[in-house]
């Protein structure tokens, strides 16, 4: 009988220890210094700074970046998706005052290659960076006849810290209150399943396509990575209160602003108030897509949400532009019965 070994049946080992060699550097880079250990334990030690606060909350979230995947490997682009891995999970940590602490990566694939592994990292390292937080552990699994070819998914898990009195939770969300938001990237991770549906399958183009009126190709479009908001909105919790955040992922503006919202308000959105990127007003063309599916899917030019008292408003758009971001006032809250209503 033939003697069978880890990788003939598929695992090579050797490969998966070359990607820990290759991305040492990128992981070393995010490190602060509550990070007490180094690459390759059992688990990663961070040390907490609870100076300041009275009441410690840890917030926690994962989440990976869906069918965007795809795209990356489509165009074999992989030194960027990590980048959205990283904002998918710290934007939404965020909406609840936290300050990111450390993050955590999974990555299964069919076949390791440890110089694409190591792109992947670097992604999530330069997330980690502008994050602020530190990427302290995770996981490559080589998985042979789960992932075919070069398919391989990517998740991630974050780990913050917030005072439990400066919890953002919107319970004091009120009529009068006003609405800013912040623009997005692009696409960021969510509707790639119709994107590439649209654009691949029914109007045939290839990601080396570009769009009329645009001046750049649809990979290098499709692939802008997620935008991480921590640094200019924890810059603002430092000087005003922030009533209620709201990251717009999948299920786009009807999903996630009532999150927020308590049972007697209303989220009142006004659609011209800010410039709704050309990407978004293509595929609803393209597609013949009906707007109300628009605002259910996309975030249409709109990342992030921040609802404040209307006497704070001045302030915080002030700070926010200090912090190289360009907020708009996009709504109002008035009382109803949790809708949210676009005008």
């Amino acid at each position: 009988m033939e003697k069978l070994t880890y990788r003939g049946a598929g695992v090579d080992v050797d490969e998966g220890q070359r990607a820990v060699d290759l991305m040492k550097n990128h992981v070393k880079g995010t490190f602060t210094p509550q990070v007490l250990t180094d690459i390759g334990g059992f688990g990663g030690l961070f040390a907490l700074d609870l100076k300041n606060i009275k009441e410690p909350v840890l917030v926690s979230g994962t989440d990976g970046v869906g069918t965007k995947l795809k795209v990356a490997i489509m165009t074999d682009k992989h030194n960027t998706i990590g980048q959205d891995c990283v904002a998918m999970c710290v934007n939404d940590i965020l909406c609840q005052g936290a300050t990111p602490l450390f993050f955590l990566d999974y990555i299964a694939t069919g076949i390791l290659q440890a110089e694409k592994i190591a792109e992947i990292v670097s992604g999530i390292a330069d997330g980690c960076k502008l994050a602020g937080c530190a990427l302290i552990g995770g996981e490559t699994a080589e998985m042979p006849g789960l992932y075919h070819g070069n398919d391989y998914d990517l998740a991630g898990f974050a780990v913050g810290l917030v005072d439990k009195i400066k919890i953002v939770d919107g319970k004091d969300i009120k009529a009068g209150d006003v609405i800013i938001g912040l623009p997005s990237s692009g696409i960021h991770s969510n509707g790639f399943s119709l994107v590439r549906k649209l654009l691949f399958e029914v109007e045939g183009y290839d990601t080396t396509t570009i769009l009329e009126g645009f001046n750049r190709t649809l990979e290098e479009e499709l692939l802008t990575p997620t935008k991480i908001y921590v640094k200019p909105i924890l810059k603002l919790l430092q000087a005003i209160t922030i009533k209620g955040m709201v990251h717009i992922t999948g299920g786009g503006f009807y999903e996630n602003i009532p999150r927020v919202l308590p049972e007697a308000v209303d989220a009142i959105i006004q659609k011209d108030s800010w410039h709704i990127p050309e990407i978004f007003n293509r595929l609803q063309k393209l597609g013949n897509i009906e707007e109300a599916e628009m605002y259910n899917t996309f975030n249409m030019g709109i990342g992030l949400m921040l609802v404040v008292d209307r006497n704070l408003v001045d302030s915080a758009i002030s700070i926010l532009k200090e912090e190289g971001e360009n907020p708009s006032i996009i709504g109002r809250i008035e009382e109803g019965q949790r809708r949210v209503i676009l005008c």
